[in-house]
């Protein structure tokens, strides 16, 4: 065994935690804040997802299986709502990657998408920085441990 086997990469240790803290801010800002619907233009129905990472490139998100229209096939086009507020949306259309079937904490199975996100739709441009913001707050942010300094009024 080397030396360079004991040896921790610093630089590896902070990506990896600054990934986990934006997968859990996503989730966070998902499940609290961020309201998003997927809309099959074919059926006219409009029904909830779950949304559960986002890049620059796509994002994952889950459906309950059995639920109406909610089955896709690779490399299906999909227009995504992402509601910002309960009445306003930035219509984002996607192509879908890859499924599979995932069974929940709640025990249902759920079918489980990745998209690759259509970067030439100018909607687009409006989610880009909305991502970008996601990537810098994980990076960047630290958590409240309940200390009572204030750093600014």
């Amino acid at each position: 065994m080397s030396s360079d086997d004991n040896v921790l990469s610093f630089s590896e240790k902070r990506e990896e935690n600054i990934e986990r803290k934006r997968r859990n801010f996503e989730r966070i800002l998902f499940n609290n804040f961020l309201g998003a619907y997927s809309v099959i233009d074919q059926a006219g129905v409009v029904f909830p997802i779950e949304m559960l990472d986002i890049s620059q490139d796509g994002m994952s998100f889950r459906v309950p299986r059995g639920a109406v229209g909610s089955s896709f096939r690779k490399n299906e086009e999909l227009t995504l709502r992402m509601y910002f507020t309960k009445n306003s949306f930035i219509p984002v259309v996607s192509n879908i990657m890859w499924s599979k079937d995932v069974k929940g904490d709640d025990g249902e199975i759920y079918l489980e998408y990745g998209v690759q996100f259509d970067k030439s739709i100018p909607t687009f441009e409006a989610l880009k920085p909305f991502i970008e913001f996601l990537y810098k707050f994980a990076e960047l942010s630290t958590e409240d441990k309940g200390k009572s300094k204030v750093y600014y009024l």
